[in-house]
Protein backbone atom coordinates (compact mmCIF):
# COMPACT_ATOMS: atom_id res chain seq x y z
CA UNK A 1 0.00 0.00 0.00
CA UNK A 2 3.13 2.38 0.45
CA UNK A 3 4.72 1.27 -2.29
CA UNK A 4 0.98 2.47 -4.59
CA UNK A 5 0.74 5.64 -2.77
CA UNK A 6 4.32 6.35 -3.58
CA UNK A 7 4.09 5.26 -6.90
CA UNK A 8 1.13 7.39 -7.77
CA UNK A 9 2.92 10.63 -6.24
CA UNK A 10 5.49 10.02 -9.26
CA UNK A 11 2.86 9.74 -11.60
CA UNK A 12 0.16 12.27 -11.05
CA UNK A 13 1.59 15.20 -12.17
CA UNK A 14 -0.67 13.96 -15.50
CA UNK A 15 -3.64 15.00 -13.94
CA UNK A 16 -2.92 18.39 -14.01
CA UNK A 17 -0.63 17.72 -17.50
CA UNK A 18 -3.36 16.48 -19.73
CA UNK A 19 -6.01 18.45 -19.45
CA UNK A 20 -3.90 21.47 -20.45
CA UNK A 21 -2.15 19.42 -23.16
CA UNK A 22 -5.56 17.67 -24.31
CA UNK A 23 -7.26 21.35 -24.06
CA UNK A 24 -4.84 22.61 -26.87
CA UNK A 25 -6.46 20.38 -29.32
CA UNK A 26 -9.98 22.02 -28.08
CA UNK A 27 -11.31 19.60 -25.46
CA UNK A 28 -12.78 20.46 -22.06
CA UNK A 29 -10.02 19.69 -19.61
CA UNK A 30 -12.88 19.06 -17.33
CA UNK A 31 -14.11 15.69 -19.36
CA UNK A 32 -10.60 15.02 -20.19
CA UNK A 33 -9.48 15.26 -16.34
CA UNK A 34 -12.42 12.58 -15.76
CA UNK A 35 -11.47 10.19 -18.63
CA UNK A 36 -8.01 10.22 -17.26
CA UNK A 37 -8.65 9.55 -13.70
CA UNK A 38 -11.34 6.32 -14.83
CA UNK A 39 -9.29 5.06 -17.76
CA UNK A 40 -6.12 5.20 -15.40
CA UNK A 41 -7.55 3.49 -12.56
CA UNK A 42 -9.42 0.76 -14.94
CA UNK A 43 -6.19 0.04 -16.35
CA UNK A 44 -4.63 -0.26 -12.99
CA UNK A 45 -7.58 -2.36 -11.60
CA UNK A 46 -6.82 -4.61 -14.74
CA UNK A 47 -3.43 -5.11 -14.14
CA UNK A 48 -3.55 -6.25 -10.58
CA UNK A 49 -6.64 -8.54 -11.69
CA UNK A 50 -5.02 -9.91 -14.71
CA UNK A 51 -0.76 -9.85 -14.09
CA UNK A 52 -0.38 -8.89 -10.29
CA UNK A 53 2.18 -6.44 -11.51
CA UNK A 54 2.92 -3.51 -9.34
CA UNK A 55 2.75 -1.00 -12.18
CA UNK A 56 0.82 2.09 -12.19
CA UNK A 57 -1.00 3.34 -15.50
CA UNK A 58 -2.37 6.78 -17.32
CA UNK A 59 -2.18 8.89 -20.35
CA UNK A 60 1.32 8.57 -21.54
CA UNK A 61 3.25 12.07 -21.56
CA UNK A 62 4.70 12.11 -25.54
CA UNK A 63 1.43 10.51 -26.48
CA UNK A 64 -0.60 13.27 -25.48
CA UNK A 65 1.59 15.53 -27.83
CA UNK A 66 1.01 13.46 -30.66
CA UNK A 67 -2.41 13.76 -30.23
CA UNK A 68 -3.05 17.58 -29.30
CA UNK A 69 0.06 19.22 -31.10
CA UNK A 70 0.37 16.67 -34.68
CA UNK A 71 -2.72 15.16 -34.93
CA UNK A 72 -5.12 17.97 -34.12
CA UNK A 73 -2.64 20.69 -34.77
CA UNK A 74 -0.55 19.86 -37.73
CA UNK A 75 -2.94 17.66 -40.02
CA UNK A 76 -5.99 19.29 -38.89
CA UNK A 77 -7.81 16.53 -37.35
CA UNK A 78 -10.63 16.93 -35.36
CA UNK A 79 -10.32 15.81 -31.59
CA UNK A 80 -13.11 13.63 -32.00
CA UNK A 81 -11.30 12.08 -35.27
CA UNK A 82 -8.10 11.82 -33.51
CA UNK A 83 -10.19 9.96 -30.51
CA UNK A 84 -11.57 7.62 -33.12
CA UNK A 85 -8.29 6.72 -34.59
CA UNK A 86 -6.62 6.26 -31.16
CA UNK A 87 -9.70 4.17 -29.65
CA UNK A 88 -8.84 1.67 -32.98
CA UNK A 89 -5.07 1.80 -32.39
CA UNK A 90 -6.11 0.65 -28.86
CA UNK A 91 -8.41 -2.32 -29.97
CA UNK A 92 -5.47 -3.42 -32.36
CA UNK A 93 -2.90 -3.38 -29.77
CA UNK A 94 -5.39 -5.73 -27.37
CA UNK A 95 -5.82 -8.05 -30.20
CA UNK A 96 -1.87 -8.35 -30.27
CA UNK A 97 -1.72 -8.82 -26.74
CA UNK A 98 -2.90 -12.15 -26.61
CA UNK A 99 -0.66 -13.16 -29.48
CA UNK A 100 3.16 -13.62 -30.25
CA UNK A 101 2.59 -10.65 -32.86
CA UNK A 102 3.54 -8.10 -30.50
CA UNK A 103 7.44 -9.05 -30.48
CA UNK A 104 7.02 -9.20 -34.06
CA UNK A 105 5.83 -5.90 -34.46
CA UNK A 106 8.28 -4.61 -31.91
CA UNK A 107 10.98 -6.40 -33.08
CA UNK A 108 10.63 -4.76 -36.94
CA UNK A 109 11.37 -1.42 -35.67
CA UNK A 110 14.90 -1.17 -35.65
CA UNK A 111 16.35 -0.13 -32.09
CA UNK A 112 18.06 2.93 -33.21
CA UNK A 113 14.82 4.40 -34.49
CA UNK A 114 12.92 3.68 -31.24
CA UNK A 115 15.45 5.46 -29.29
CA UNK A 116 15.41 8.31 -32.00
CA UNK A 117 11.40 8.55 -31.44
CA UNK A 118 11.46 8.64 -27.54
CA UNK A 119 14.39 11.19 -27.82
CA UNK A 120 12.85 13.32 -29.96
CA UNK A 121 9.23 13.45 -28.65
CA UNK A 122 11.30 14.23 -25.12
CA UNK A 123 13.00 17.04 -27.17
CA UNK A 124 9.58 18.31 -28.42
CA UNK A 125 7.94 17.83 -25.16
CA UNK A 126 11.33 20.31 -23.39
CA UNK A 127 10.47 22.63 -26.36
CA UNK A 128 6.70 23.14 -25.42
CA UNK A 129 7.93 23.21 -21.56
CA UNK A 130 10.45 26.19 -22.74
CA UNK A 131 8.09 27.77 -24.62
CA UNK A 132 4.93 27.91 -21.62
CA UNK A 133 8.15 29.24 -19.41
CA UNK A 134 8.94 32.21 -21.91
CA UNK A 135 12.34 30.99 -21.30
CA UNK A 136 13.09 30.61 -24.99
CA UNK A 137 10.88 32.61 -27.67
CA UNK A 138 10.32 33.50 -30.98
CA UNK A 139 12.73 35.36 -33.15
CA UNK A 140 12.27 37.12 -36.63
CA UNK A 141 15.74 36.57 -37.44
CA UNK A 142 17.03 33.05 -35.51
CA UNK A 143 13.25 31.42 -35.31
CA UNK A 144 14.33 31.24 -31.57
CA UNK A 145 16.08 33.03 -29.25
CA UNK A 146 16.64 33.21 -25.62
CA UNK A 147 13.44 34.98 -23.62
CA UNK A 148 13.57 37.79 -20.99
CA UNK A 149 14.23 36.16 -17.87
CA UNK A 150 13.81 38.93 -15.64
CA UNK A 151 9.67 38.62 -16.55
CA UNK A 152 8.01 37.04 -13.82
CA UNK A 153 6.92 34.56 -16.41
CA UNK A 154 10.35 33.05 -16.75
CA UNK A 155 11.30 33.50 -13.35
CA UNK A 156 8.77 31.45 -11.98
CA UNK A 157 9.05 28.64 -14.78
CA UNK A 158 13.37 28.68 -13.48
CA UNK A 159 12.10 28.72 -10.40
CA UNK A 160 10.10 25.70 -10.68
CA UNK A 161 12.67 24.13 -13.10
CA UNK A 162 15.83 24.48 -10.64
CA UNK A 163 13.34 23.27 -7.76
CA UNK A 164 11.81 19.97 -9.46
CA UNK A 165 15.74 19.38 -10.75
CA UNK A 166 17.30 19.75 -6.92
CA UNK A 167 14.34 16.94 -5.78
CA UNK A 168 14.80 14.70 -8.22
CA UNK A 169 18.47 14.38 -8.23
CA UNK A 170 18.23 13.81 -4.75
CA UNK A 171 16.31 11.18 -5.73
CA UNK A 172 13.18 12.61 -3.92
CA UNK A 173 9.78 10.70 -4.40
CA UNK A 174 7.47 12.65 -6.29
CA UNK A 175 9.84 15.55 -7.11
CA UNK A 176 7.75 16.64 -9.94
CA UNK A 177 4.54 17.10 -7.79
CA UNK A 178 6.17 18.65 -5.10
CA UNK A 179 8.22 20.95 -7.52
CA UNK A 180 4.82 21.79 -8.69
CA UNK A 181 3.57 22.51 -5.61
CA UNK A 182 6.16 24.54 -4.78
CA UNK A 183 6.02 26.27 -7.85
CA UNK A 184 2.98 27.06 -7.49
CA UNK A 185 2.42 28.40 -3.89
CA UNK A 186 5.20 30.62 -4.78
CA UNK A 187 3.69 31.71 -7.82
CA UNK A 188 0.21 32.83 -5.84
CA UNK A 189 2.44 34.17 -3.32
CA UNK A 190 4.60 36.76 -5.74
CA UNK A 191 1.07 37.46 -7.23
CA UNK A 192 -0.33 38.30 -4.40
CA UNK A 193 2.53 40.67 -2.71
CA UNK A 194 3.98 41.99 -6.01
CA UNK A 195 0.14 42.84 -7.35
CA UNK A 196 1.13 41.15 -10.25
CA UNK A 197 -1.67 41.47 -13.54
CA UNK A 198 -2.48 39.17 -14.92
CA UNK A 199 -1.86 37.16 -12.10
CA UNK A 200 1.05 33.71 -12.38
CA UNK A 201 -1.40 31.13 -10.99
CA UNK A 202 -4.75 32.29 -10.26
CA UNK A 203 -6.57 32.03 -7.40
CA UNK A 204 -9.68 29.66 -7.01
CA UNK A 205 -11.95 27.79 -4.15
CA UNK A 206 -11.70 24.46 -3.35
CA UNK A 207 -14.85 21.91 -3.61
CA UNK A 208 -15.71 18.31 -3.79
CA UNK A 209 -17.52 18.56 -7.14
CA UNK A 210 -16.86 15.90 -10.06
CA UNK A 211 -16.00 17.03 -13.30
CA UNK A 212 -18.64 16.00 -15.35
CA UNK A 213 -17.50 13.65 -18.79
CA UNK A 214 -20.33 14.75 -21.01
CA UNK A 215 -18.14 16.98 -23.16
CA UNK A 216 -15.71 14.31 -23.98
CA UNK A 217 -17.20 10.46 -23.85
CA UNK A 218 -18.56 8.61 -26.53
CA UNK A 219 -17.50 11.59 -29.10
CA UNK A 220 -15.91 9.60 -31.86
CA UNK A 221 -16.31 10.99 -35.15
CA UNK A 222 -15.21 7.41 -37.29
CA UNK A 223 -16.74 8.97 -40.57
CA UNK A 224 -14.74 12.05 -40.25
CA UNK A 225 -11.62 10.26 -39.71
CA UNK A 226 -12.21 7.72 -42.68
CA UNK A 227 -13.12 10.86 -44.76
CA UNK A 228 -9.58 11.35 -44.88
CA UNK A 229 -6.85 10.33 -47.56
CA UNK A 230 -5.96 6.90 -46.47
CA UNK A 231 -2.24 7.92 -46.35
CA UNK A 232 -3.40 10.17 -43.52
CA UNK A 233 -5.56 7.83 -41.14
CA UNK A 234 -3.24 4.85 -41.39
CA UNK A 235 -0.26 6.69 -41.03
CA UNK A 236 -1.81 8.01 -37.69
CA UNK A 237 -3.14 4.75 -36.80
CA UNK A 238 0.27 3.28 -37.14
CA UNK A 239 2.36 5.69 -34.70
CA UNK A 240 -0.03 5.30 -32.26
CA UNK A 241 0.16 1.78 -32.48
CA UNK A 242 3.62 1.99 -32.55
CA UNK A 243 4.19 4.61 -29.81
CA UNK A 244 2.04 2.46 -27.57
CA UNK A 245 4.16 -0.34 -28.46
CA UNK A 246 7.35 1.00 -27.48
CA UNK A 247 6.09 2.63 -24.84
CA UNK A 248 4.69 -0.54 -22.97
CA UNK A 249 6.72 -3.19 -23.66
CA UNK A 250 10.21 -1.17 -22.76
CA UNK A 251 8.61 -0.26 -19.52
CA UNK A 252 7.19 -3.40 -18.37
CA UNK A 253 10.79 -5.23 -18.85
CA UNK A 254 12.59 -1.93 -16.92
CA UNK A 255 10.53 -2.21 -14.34
CA UNK A 256 10.05 -6.56 -14.60
CA UNK A 257 13.98 -6.42 -13.97
CA UNK A 258 13.94 -4.07 -11.18
CA UNK A 259 11.52 -5.75 -9.37
CA UNK A 260 13.50 -9.29 -10.12
CA UNK A 261 10.21 -11.21 -11.77
CA UNK A 262 11.75 -11.77 -15.09
CA UNK A 263 12.35 -15.66 -15.81
CA UNK A 264 15.10 -17.65 -16.69
CA UNK A 265 14.88 -16.16 -20.83
CA UNK A 266 14.68 -12.39 -19.49
CA UNK A 267 10.71 -12.80 -19.75
CA UNK A 268 8.03 -11.37 -17.95
CA UNK A 269 5.65 -13.85 -16.38
CA UNK A 270 1.98 -11.86 -16.74
CA UNK A 271 2.96 -9.82 -19.61
CA UNK A 272 0.12 -10.45 -21.80
CA UNK A 273 -2.45 -9.40 -19.05
CA UNK A 274 -0.17 -6.83 -18.68
CA UNK A 275 -0.55 -5.77 -22.10
CA UNK A 276 -4.20 -6.24 -22.21
CA UNK A 277 -4.44 -3.87 -19.11
CA UNK A 278 -2.71 -1.20 -20.61
CA UNK A 279 -4.57 -1.93 -24.15
CA UNK A 280 -8.24 -1.60 -22.26
CA UNK A 281 -6.98 1.59 -20.59
CA UNK A 282 -6.67 3.37 -24.04
CA UNK A 283 -9.40 2.21 -25.27
CA UNK A 284 -11.57 3.25 -22.26
CA UNK A 285 -9.80 6.42 -22.54
CA UNK A 286 -10.47 6.84 -25.93
CA UNK A 287 -14.20 6.03 -25.48
CA UNK A 288 -14.67 8.56 -22.44
CA UNK A 289 -11.53 11.20 -23.68
CA UNK A 290 -8.36 10.95 -23.54
CA UNK A 291 -4.77 9.82 -25.03
CA UNK A 292 -3.57 6.43 -24.79
CA UNK A 293 -2.74 4.96 -22.02
CA UNK A 294 0.36 3.24 -20.58
CA UNK A 295 2.27 1.57 -18.07
CA UNK A 296 4.31 4.39 -16.62
CA UNK A 297 7.95 3.79 -15.96
CA UNK A 298 7.58 5.83 -12.39
CA UNK A 299 6.54 2.97 -11.28
CA UNK A 300 9.91 2.29 -10.22
CA UNK A 301 9.81 4.39 -7.08
CA UNK A 302 6.92 1.67 -6.01
CA UNK A 303 9.07 -1.16 -6.42
CA UNK A 304 11.88 0.09 -4.81
CA UNK A 305 9.36 0.86 -2.07
CA UNK A 306 8.64 -2.80 -1.84
CA UNK A 307 5.71 -2.74 -4.55
CA UNK A 308 5.58 -6.63 -5.76
CA UNK A 309 1.86 -7.53 -6.24
CA UNK A 310 -1.41 -5.87 -7.72
CA UNK A 311 -2.03 -4.63 -4.74
CA UNK A 312 0.56 -1.61 -5.56
CA UNK A 313 -1.71 -0.51 -8.53
CA UNK A 314 -4.89 -1.28 -6.83
CA UNK A 315 -4.17 1.46 -4.60
CA UNK A 316 -2.75 3.62 -7.55
CA UNK A 317 -5.92 3.23 -9.03
CA UNK A 318 -8.19 3.84 -6.45
CA UNK A 319 -5.86 7.64 -5.54
CA UNK A 320 -6.94 8.17 -9.51
CA UNK A 321 -10.31 7.65 -8.61
CA UNK A 322 -10.03 9.82 -5.46
CA UNK A 323 -8.29 12.59 -7.63
CA UNK A 324 -11.82 13.35 -9.14
CA UNK A 325 -12.87 15.37 -5.84
CA UNK A 326 -9.52 17.80 -6.67
CA UNK A 327 -10.70 18.84 -10.26
CA UNK A 328 -10.90 22.56 -8.79
CA UNK A 329 -7.54 22.05 -7.51
CA UNK A 330 -6.25 21.03 -11.03
CA UNK A 331 -7.86 23.88 -12.58
CA UNK A 332 -6.15 26.50 -10.03
CA UNK A 333 -2.48 24.83 -10.86
CA UNK A 334 -3.23 24.16 -14.37
CA UNK A 335 -4.49 27.74 -14.99
CA UNK A 336 -2.27 30.03 -17.87
CA UNK A 337 -1.07 33.18 -17.80
CA UNK A 338 -2.50 35.37 -20.64
CA UNK A 339 0.06 37.20 -22.16
CA UNK A 340 -0.75 39.95 -24.58
CA UNK A 341 1.99 40.41 -27.56
CA UNK A 342 1.79 42.08 -30.57
CA UNK A 343 -0.62 41.27 -32.51
CA UNK A 344 -1.53 38.36 -30.99
CA UNK A 345 -2.68 36.97 -27.30
CA UNK A 346 -0.91 33.77 -25.97
CA UNK A 347 -1.31 31.80 -22.85
CA UNK A 348 1.86 30.56 -20.56
CA UNK A 349 1.77 28.07 -18.08
CA UNK A 350 4.64 28.76 -15.93
CA UNK A 351 3.78 26.02 -13.34
CA UNK A 352 3.58 23.10 -15.54
CA UNK A 353 6.52 24.34 -17.91
CA UNK A 354 9.12 22.76 -15.57
CA UNK A 355 7.54 19.12 -15.21
CA UNK A 356 7.70 19.33 -19.10
CA UNK A 357 11.52 19.82 -19.33
CA UNK A 358 12.08 17.41 -16.48
CA UNK A 359 10.33 14.94 -18.28
CA UNK A 360 12.03 15.68 -21.59
CA UNK A 361 15.57 15.33 -20.15
CA UNK A 362 14.17 11.57 -19.32
CA UNK A 363 13.18 10.66 -22.59
CA UNK A 364 16.17 12.07 -24.37
CA UNK A 365 18.41 9.03 -22.56
CA UNK A 366 16.42 7.08 -24.77
CA UNK A 367 19.68 7.82 -27.38
CA UNK A 368 21.92 5.16 -25.50
CA UNK A 369 20.76 2.77 -26.97
CA UNK A 370 21.70 3.59 -30.83
CA UNK A 371 24.55 2.19 -32.34
CA UNK A 372 26.35 5.96 -33.38
CA UNK A 373 29.24 4.23 -34.80
CA UNK A 374 26.54 2.58 -37.24
CA UNK A 375 25.30 5.19 -40.03
CA UNK A 376 22.29 3.44 -40.85
CA UNK A 377 21.32 3.11 -37.25
CA UNK A 378 22.84 6.68 -36.21
CA UNK A 379 21.66 8.90 -39.47
CA UNK A 380 17.94 7.84 -39.36
CA UNK A 381 17.83 7.84 -35.29
CA UNK A 382 19.23 11.80 -35.43
CA UNK A 383 17.33 13.04 -38.04
CA UNK A 384 13.65 11.49 -35.93
CA UNK A 385 15.11 13.07 -33.17
CA UNK A 386 15.79 16.35 -34.82
CA UNK A 387 13.05 16.70 -36.89
CA UNK A 388 10.19 15.88 -34.30
CA UNK A 389 10.90 19.45 -32.27
CA UNK A 390 12.02 21.34 -35.35
CA UNK A 391 8.86 20.63 -37.39
CA UNK A 392 6.48 20.29 -34.26
CA UNK A 393 5.53 16.85 -35.99
CA UNK A 394 5.97 13.60 -34.28
CA UNK A 395 4.62 11.99 -37.41
CA UNK A 396 7.04 14.13 -39.53
CA UNK A 397 9.84 12.63 -37.29
CA UNK A 398 8.76 9.12 -37.53
CA UNK A 399 8.53 9.51 -41.28
CA UNK A 400 11.94 10.62 -42.16
CA UNK A 401 13.57 8.45 -39.37
CA UNK A 402 11.99 5.75 -41.44
CA UNK A 403 12.46 6.73 -44.60
CA UNK A 404 16.09 7.27 -44.15
CA UNK A 405 16.46 3.73 -42.68
CA UNK A 406 14.55 1.89 -45.55
CA UNK A 407 16.89 4.09 -48.09
CA UNK A 408 20.11 3.50 -46.24
CA UNK A 409 19.72 -0.17 -45.68
CA UNK A 410 18.92 -0.73 -49.22
CA UNK A 411 21.91 1.28 -50.77
CA UNK A 412 24.12 -0.92 -48.51
CA UNK A 413 22.23 -4.23 -49.18
CA UNK A 414 21.56 -4.56 -45.87
CA UNK A 415 18.31 -6.58 -44.61
CA UNK A 416 15.37 -4.59 -42.85
CA UNK A 417 11.65 -5.91 -42.13
CA UNK A 418 9.33 -5.40 -44.27
CA UNK A 419 7.42 -3.43 -41.88
CA UNK A 420 10.08 -0.44 -42.37
CA UNK A 421 9.74 -0.26 -45.93
CA UNK A 422 6.15 -0.72 -46.02
CA UNK A 423 5.76 2.31 -43.89
CA UNK A 424 8.50 4.41 -45.87
CA UNK A 425 6.65 3.95 -48.65
CA UNK A 426 3.47 5.16 -46.92
CA UNK A 427 5.26 8.32 -45.51
CA UNK A 428 6.43 8.83 -49.10
CA UNK A 429 3.24 8.95 -50.87
CA UNK A 430 1.94 11.01 -47.95
CA UNK A 431 4.47 13.46 -49.06
CA UNK A 432 3.72 13.18 -52.86
CA UNK A 433 -0.04 13.65 -52.50
CA UNK A 434 0.79 16.53 -50.33
CA UNK A 435 2.93 18.29 -53.01
CA UNK A 436 0.52 18.00 -55.59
Amino acid sequence: MVAGLVTFATLSYILFLQPTVMGAAGMDPAGVLFATCVASALACFLMALLANLPIGLAPAVGHNFFFAFTVCGVLGFTWQEALAANLIAGGVFLALSWTGAREAVLDAVPRGLRGGIAAGIGLLGALIGLEWGEIVVADPTTFVTLGDLSQPIALLAIFGLATTAVLYARGVPGAVLIGMGVTALVGWGASEVFALEPALVAAGELSAELPSPASTAFQLDFAGLFSRPATQWLSVLAIFLLLDLFDTIGSLLGLGRQAKLLDERGRLPGARGALAADAAGTVTGACLGTSTVTSYIESAAGIASGGRTGLTAVVVGLCFLASLFLAPLVEVVGAGVVVATDPTVVTRYPVLAPPLILVGAMMFSALRDVEWDDAVEGLPAFLTAVVIPLSFSITDGIAWGFIAHSLLTLVTRRRAPLLVHFLALLFVARYALLAI
